[in-house]
């Protein structure tokens, strides 16, 4: 077999990557006329057709009767923090949708963000729904992990884990359970905060995990080099996530940032994969290559199917089975090196 094999394979779909990658023309419907209309008439009226709602009740100095209407919802329910404007903007859009739908128009997004339909509050409940399974799924990852190496393993005389990579692995857990976890509450609530922690924690995490491709397939053991090897990728992490927050939230431009450290990585994996003589080698390459695939799919933006489910819920669907088998190549690869590193005290 070719040890390139897996690098030519990949060529293709990089090339794919980056074409869809092209920023796409795009009608906004809150440019609509008619929803603009329906919006201003609900904020006057509080109402959205027969739908009324009393947050939208004003004294005649403007403000809300009775303060923030959600400060008189249960307290489970409090965390959503809707107001009158957003409310209006919601059902105005679900009224103008169904307008739509029925003239046999195509949906459109508002504000940037295509119409979801709301659950409980919760904006996207099928992407939430599947965050919540893939921050399970890396928990039990990490903890079956720490098991292995901590437990089941022999360990050094001085209590340390043969497995070089043991410490590395686990800011890794840490990172992919924090970026999971903002991305639950992303998709539970839309605000510029909660958008802002999510897309930093994915950054770091895509900034993370291509310092970790590099220190593993070149076998960095030095803690000098890896301190060389990692400072100045997370010096431009760091910037990168200090520019969004800071300066300017420029989604195209940190679309090509995460989509080249992605890419980076999965050449560095497939090219080792092909070149190791590691006996779990076909895991990585299955993880590398599926997440190529699942990197095309996350570009494709389609409307969300009866409301809930749209590309990027697909793109957490993948994740899932594939966060099984990379945490799977991990617990082997602590096991090759913790019997490789046994034969040579022997």
């Amino acid at each position: 077999m070719n040890p390139m094999a897996p690098f030519h394979f990949l060529l293709p779909l990089i090339a794919l990557c980056f074409l869809l990658l092209r920023p796409l023309a795009a009608i906004d419907g809150a440019d609509d006329p008619l929803y603009i209309d329906c919006v201003e008439q609900c904020e006057k009226t509080g109402c959205v057709g027969n739908r009324c709602f009393q947050h939208c009740k004003f004294s005649s100095d403007g403000k809300p009767i009775d303060g923030p209407w959600y400060m008189h919802e249960p307290l489970y329910l409090r965390w959503k923090q809707w107001d009158c404007r957003t409310d209006c903007r919601y059902h105005c859009m679900l009224s103008r949708e169904e307008e739509r739908t029925k003239d046999g128009a195509r949906p459109v997004k508002y504000h940037g963000k295509w119409p979801f339909k709301r659950v409980s509050g919760i904006q996207e409940p099928v992407a939430v729904a599947l965050s919540a399974l893939n921050l399970a799924i890396q928990f039990h990852g990490w903890i079956s992990f720490f098991i292995l190496v901590y437990y089941k393993l022999p360990l050094r005389p001085d209590k340390k884990t043969y497995y070089e990579y043991t410490g590395l692995w686990h800011i890794y857990g840490i990172l992919c359970m924090n970026s999971w976890l903002w991305s639950v509450v992303f998709h539970s609530r839309h605000v510029e905060l909660t958008e802002k922690l999510d897309c930093s924690s994915a950054v770091a995490l895509l900034g993370y995990t291509l310092i970790q491709s590099i220190l593993r397939a070149f076998n960095v053991k030095d803690e000098a080099t890896r301190v060389m090897i990692s400072a100045p990728l997370i010096a431009f992490v760091t910037t990168h996530i200090l520019y969004l927050n800071f300066y300017e939230f420029d989604y195209g431009l940190n679309m090509k940032v995460c989509a080249a450290m992605a890419v980076c990585q999965f050449l560095i994996w497939a090219i080792w994969a092909g070149v190791s003589i590691h006996p779990s080698r076909w895991k990585l390459f299955v993880v590398v290559v599926a997440e190529c695939l699942a990197m095309v799919l996350q570009t494709f933006d389609f409307p969300p199917y009866k409301g809930y489910v749209d590309a990027h819920a697909l793109w957490h669907a993948t994740t899932i089975p594939l966060a099984f088998l990379w945490w799977s190549f991990i617990r082997d690869d602590a096991e090759f090196r913790t019997s490789y590193h046994l034969k040579k005290v022997k």
